[in-house]
């Protein structure tokens, strides 16, 4: 890595601020190339994090703005390499000037997430860190942003690294002993190696237990409107979306795909699906949207059932009734309070009843109620809940090995062939911090990073 990469972390969009990242050795005296300093700092003299003040060129050594210069020293900075910032005006016309100078000096383009990678690669951070830089770049809620945050702080690698090392240390005394038969090694003892191989499983399971919390607080509750034609189901996703985001009309049928939105009902973050009105037809467009409608509650984590309430329950209502109960959670809206009423609250199958008015917004307050009865379980948001899906696949498979680990001690299998359970699940937690990673999965990995990060 002895290459210097170079590119806008900012964006290539007008902003007050942008700025042009580079790292890798040499690349401070690079930087002092396209830079003129007010001052008399040079490549050998600027202090370490200290912005300074200066001309910065083009590569025709045209002025092009007046910005402010950073570097960081290795090993002391975000790459473990040396590393430099330009700070300057966010003009995209400014920012590719800066970066067409730097190559042409000798820079190459950073590829996506290649300072993180660096910064992996350098030991500066765990697996688990550089995934949580993405993970805080996307969150779409403080929790979700704290979760990131508290993960990037190393949390996870924290609560994996105990049980890696536990079980390293049972597999390090298993070999000592077969390979030194002639030393005095204490002999493995096996109700010992149980022991620490249930401990560390019960420890996966904590951590596994998670992920269903983590999941919501990372993407939000899934949620699905379900409802007859004309019941209100798009009227309220405008509601709470806060604009008219799906068409409105008193056309039975105008909404025959599924439309989804995100929305913030007081601290809930909802992946709002808004689906066809349940009915039977005869078209076969309406009734594939039905069958998707009825398909979406069984993979959802709340099922939001909206009811006319002004108009007299029918056959189509029972059987969107049914289908809301498919879901793991269901709430009833008893839309249209603004008009005189025909259906009760004790009309309907459900726990959770919320009287509403999608027109006038009325009864919205108490659909948060009822979301902070449901999803009531508080989540802390310090690092510790799993919501990286690779993370949890690789984790389950090392419960797995060690489960597999467990029963062949049980049933008195050599010590040799069981323990070969706990190397696999050595592997498998090694994926998760980064330990033992294959390099086309650590590309796909930070393939997913914006350039520039």
């Amino acid at each position: 890595m002895s290459d210097i990469i170079a590119a806008v972390s900012t964006g290539r969009v007008v902003s007050a601020i942008g700025i042009v990242r580079l790292s890798g050795e040499g690349c401070i005296p690079l930087a002092f190339s396209v830079f003129t300093p007010r001052g008399q700092a040079t490549a050998k003299t600027v202090e370490d994090r200290k912005l300074i003040l200066g001309a910065l060129h083009d590569r025709q050594g045209r002025i092009i703005d007046e910005a402010m210069l950073t570097v960081s020293r290795a090993p002391h900075s975000y790459t473990g390499e040396d590393t430099a910032e330009f700070h300057c005006h966010g003009s995209p016309a400014v920012l590719s000037a800066a970066l067409e100078a730097l190559f042409a000096k000798g820079a190459r383009q950073a590829g996506p997430g290649e300072f993180t990678k660096r910064a992996f690669l350098n030991g500066r951070m765990d697996l688990t860190q550089a995934e949580a830089v993405i993970d805080l770049i996307e969150a779409e809620s403080a929790e979700a942003a704290a979760n990131a945050a508290g993960q990037l702080g190393g949390a996870m690698g924290k609560k994996i690294t105990p049980v890696y090392d536990r079980l390293t240390d049972v597999l390090a005394h298993f070999h000592a002993e077969l390979d030194y038969p002639d030393e005095d090694i204490d002999p493995l003892v096996l109700s010992e190696v149980e022991a620490a191989v249930a401990h560390c499983a019960g420890k996966l399971r904590e951590i596994l237990a998670t992920y269903g919390r983590g999941q919501v607080l990372r993407r939000g509750i899934r949620a699905v409107i379900l409802g007859k034609p004309n019941a209100g189901k798009s009227s309220l996703l405008n509601a709470l979306a806060g604009f008219d985001r799906v068409i409105v009309t008193d056309i039975a049928g105008t909404t025959r795909d599924t439309v989804e939105e995100t929305v913030k009902v007081g601290r809930h973050l909802l992946r709002l699906m808004d689906t066809a009105g349940i009915r039977d037809t005869a078209d076969e467009i309406e009734r594939l949207g039905v069958a998707r409608a009825e398909a979406a509650a069984r993979e959802a984590d709340l099922a939001i059932y909206v009811c006319d309430s002004a108009a007299e329950l029918t056959d189509e209502d029972f059987r969107a009734q049914e289908a809301a109960q498919e879901a793991p959670a269901a709430i009833a809206i008893l839309n249209k309070q603004d008009l005189p009423q025909v259906v009760a609250p004790s009309d309907l199958p459900f726990e959770w009843i919320v009287p509403l008015s999608a027109k006038t917004g009325e009864g919205i307050d108490q659909l948060e109620d009822a979301l902070d009865a449901i999803f009531d379980e508080e989540i802390p948001c310090d690092g510790s809940i799993l919501t990286n899906t690779r993370q949890a696949g690789a984790c389950a498979r090392a419960l797995e090995a060690l489960e597999r680990c467990r029963q062949g001690l049980a049933a008195a299998i050599p010590p040799d062939a069981a323990l070969t359970d706990v190397e696999e699940a050595l592997l498998a937690l090694g994926e998760i911090t980064g330990k033992s990673m294959r390099e086309e999965v650590v590309g796909k990995i930070f393939s997913r990073f914006c350039v520039g990060k």
